[in-house]
């Protein structure tokens, strides 16, 4: 593991700033990924934001995606991971930011397929992780959560890897830090992984209906599928961030 850490460190060319100077807080490994892409109106999306918050766009557009993966051996640094805790699926709700030149991601919504998991994230992290009825299976990822109303059923096949990405490829996946608000403020994760490994997908079946706000995501409005087989991952101590009233 000490190696694995250490091979991730020295993995950062890719990187759109420099890696933090103190030391990391957690390490985690995000796992057989299947990211939905889908193009939003702004002013539906504005409104599911902290308005501190600058939301970046593509091109005149702004996105949001629906990431479901595995989450494995979650843990403090100097603690073993224990897989009852460590171990489960995940999926979010992200959108993208774009604050003081640092590109990351903000969750809209977050669930966990154990109960513990979400309660043990949820304290550590203070992101809004739930509990969820996720499941893979050969097919695909499946959710359920009936307090929200959420439902996710998908068959896909992985196909080529993309080995030349596009710039919205990378615009969607190469975000190295993560954005959270408290009641007493804004905070920001820093976080380092290698370079995302994609791949295009067959998408066979879908059956999906998230409602956030305004935004309804289903399976027509899917605009951009990625696949990846994952990345280890490390993440920083949460920093408070001065930020003035965005404007719309």
């Amino acid at each position: 593991m000490a190696q694995k850490i250490k091979t991730v460190l020295s993995d950062y060319s890719h990187r759109p700033w420099p890696i933090p100077t103190s030391s990391w807080r957690y390490y985690q490994e995000w796992l057989d990924l299947l990211f939905l892409h889908f193009q939003v109106d702004y002013d539906l999306l504005w409104s599911l934001v902290p308005a501190e918050l600058q939301i970046d766009q593509h091109e005149g557009s702004s996105y949001v995606s629906l990431v479901a993966f595995k989450m494995k051996d979650i843990r403090p640094k100097n603690l073993p991971a224990f897989s009852p805790i460590s171990d489960f699926y995940e999926i979010n709700v992200r959108t993208y930011i774009d604050q003081d030149g640092k590109k990351g991601v903000y969750f809209i919504n977050i669930e966990a397929s154990k109960y513990l998991s979400a309660l043990v994230a949820r304290k550590l992290s203070g992101l809004p992780y739930e509990k969820s009825m996720i499941l893979r299976d050969a097919q695909g990822y499946h959710n359920l959560n009936q307090k929200r109303g959420f439902k996710l059923k998908t068959t896909f096949e992985v196909t080529d890897e993309i080995k030349i990405k596009s710039g919205l490829d990378s615009w969607l996946t190469e975000r190295y830090c993560l954005y959270l608000d408290k009641p007493d403020g804004i905070y920001r994760f820093d976080i380092h992984h290698p370079e995302w490994p994609l791949f295009s997908v067959q998408l066979q079946e879908c059956q999906l209906d998230y409602i956030t706000g305004d935004i309804h995501l289903h399976n027509e409005n899917i605009a951009l599928i990625h696949y990846s087989p994952g990345v280890p991952v490390l993440a920083w101590e949460a920093m408070e961030i001065s930020l003035d009233r965005a404007s719309p």
